[in-house]
């Protein structure tokens, strides 16, 4: 499958960059008409097909939309998202092993709902892409796991040989919805597309149970916090919320004064400095504290990392 982007997207892509990056603090106004263009729609659909992936509450699948016709497909969900007659689906939930033994919830949104915010994806990235910090490596083009480690590795040979290793504790399940939203509305002021965010990070939850009984929830809704992984745009939710986290570190001069640097992969963060009693600073450091964030980033790394794990690498 060719998944070179088209010239006309990598364009779009381009000039919000472009824009984005000039004006660190322009927001965009019109941003919604993006994601049912034609060919952003055609790239969100090929990309989601890529990924390929079960089917959703519906039972629609990446086969049975084919064998219809994905043109006359993609039409209907430019024309609800035209017309604002869209709404999303609930998500279904399963739950994969882990490694130790426990199981991951994962999110399967409906197809529909993939490739309407894959295709929000490919216009707000290319916004934020130019507002995340040099620390965050995951999600991002042209950056990966293999980056994240060779900039460990550089620091290390560099004497930061000191490392509080430390793993946000249920981060997708913990976002709150409230920062988030201010985040994003820092950029975009298209009410359209903070609406479809909005949705999005409420969408209803469906399981079955062991009877095979089907249970909807809407907990995310209810508790204002939480996006599902296995969503198209959660990874990029995830990176603009650390992002606050990151910020806030640096200029709050915890990372001047600890002399310490972070090196961010997911819900992954990783700070090292060069001498034992600096890591132990960073452990309890408060990079949030007194401003806009969730409550457990107030409390410093042993509290809004659920735990973390002191080494040396000297």
């Amino acid at each position: 499958m060719n998944l070179a982007t088209p010239k006309s997207v990598r364009k779009l892509q381009r000039a919000l960059y472009a824009k984005a990056k000039a004006n660190p603090t322009y927001r965009f106004y019109a941003l919604s008409d993006k994601i049912y263009r034609n060919d952003v729609l055609k790239e969100a659909w090929s990309r989601c097909r890529a990924n390929d992936g079960s089917a959703g509450v519906d039972g629609q699948s990446f086969e049975g939309i084919e064998s219809k016709g994905v043109e006359a497909w993609l039409e209907q969900l430019a024309q609800e998202l035209r017309t604002k007659t869209y709404r999303p689906q609930a998500v279904r939930r399963v739950y994969i092993p882990k490694a130790d033994g426990k199981k991951r919830p994962l999110g399967i949104p409906a197809i529909k709902d993939r490739v309407a915010q894959m295709a929000a994806v490919i216009a707000l990235e290319a916004i934020f892409e130019a507002d995340l910090t040099d620390e965050q490596y995951a999600y991002r083009p042209k950056r990966s796991a293999h980056d994240a480690v060779r900039k460990v590795h550089e620091l290390l040979n560099r004497g930061y040989t000191e490392v509080v290793d430390a793993d946000l504790k249920g981060y997708f399940d913990t976002i709150p919805h409230h920062e988030l939203m201010k985040s994003i509305a820092r950029r975009v002021s298209d009410a359209a597309m903070l609406k479809l965010v909005k949705a999005w990070l409420e969408m209803a939850v469906e399981e079955t149970d062991k009877r095979g009984n089907k249970r909807r929830t809407t907990v995310n809704k209810e508790s204002g916090k939480g996006t599902p992984q296995g969503a198209p745009i959660s990874p990029l939710l995830a990176n603009l919320y650390m992002r606050r986290f990151l910020q806030g570190w640096k200029q709050q001069g915890w990372e001047q004064r600890l002399q310490a640097y972070i090196v961010n992969y997911a819900d992954d963060c990783v700070p090292r400095a060069r001498r034992v009693e600096r890591t132990q600073q960073c452990a309890t450091a408060q990079p949030m504290r007194g401003g806009p964030s969730e409550p457990a980033y107030r409390s410093g790394f042993q509290t809004a990392f659920g735990g973390y794990e002191q080494k040396s690498w000297s």
